[in-house]
């Protein structure tokens, strides 16, 4: 299994966190198998463009909240990752 849980949608409540805010967390390494993911789906052409990680964050967006560890953004990074074999990322952690 590559990540904990899949789930549709985010749990906890909203953390109004800009894309500045974000930047300002240092990035930590985090198990996949830890992860639980907010998305069900995935777009397959954005998973296997070559500049998928191109735009945005370079790190993927986790919100540790009620014990429980949700990848909010970096479904394609986290799952790039697995592809190639990889059982760590690092994210940026938020702690709610």
């Amino acid at each position: 299994m590559i990540f904990k849980a899949v789930r549709e949608g985010k749990p906890y409540p909203d953390h109004g966190m800009s894309t500045k805010q974000w930047a300002d967390i240092p990035p930590r390494p985090v198990r996949l198998d830890q992860l639980v993911t907010t998305k069900r789906e995935l777009a397959l052409d954005r998973l296997l463009a070559e500049d998928s990680t191109f735009y945005g964050d370079l790190f993927p967006h986790v919100v540790e909240w009620s014990g429980a560890l949700y990848l909010e953004d970096g479904l394609h990074r986290a799952l790039r990752a697995a592809l190639q074999q990889r059982t760590s990322i690092h994210a940026r952690v938020l702690v709610i």
